[in-house]
């Protein structure tokens, strides 16, 4: 994060400094258009995600030991 902030505050050094505070606010409304865009147009999925991810929690957790047994299983072959 902290590295973004950077490189944010480099963007805005190359501009005056009564245009930073507009420049700001202008990349602020962009971002928050992008995601409402982004939310308005994958809103099914969103709402499937959230049902469906509590119920996924256990079946990742049986993958994930699986694949730690697996790994485990060739680690000790010789």
């Amino acid at each position: 994060m902290d590295t973004i902030q950077q490189l944010y505050l480099e963007f805005l050094k190359n501009f005056p400094t009564s245009l930073q505070p507009v420049i700001s606010i202008g990349l602020a409304v962009l971002l928050v258009y992008s995601i409402f865009k982004i939310i308005k147009k994958d809103f099914i999925f969103l709402i499937a995600l959230v049902v469906l991810l509590p119920a996924s929690v256990p079946i990742l957790k049986n993958v994930w030991q699986g694949i730690i047994i697996f790994i485990k299983f060739l680690l000790n072959t010789k």
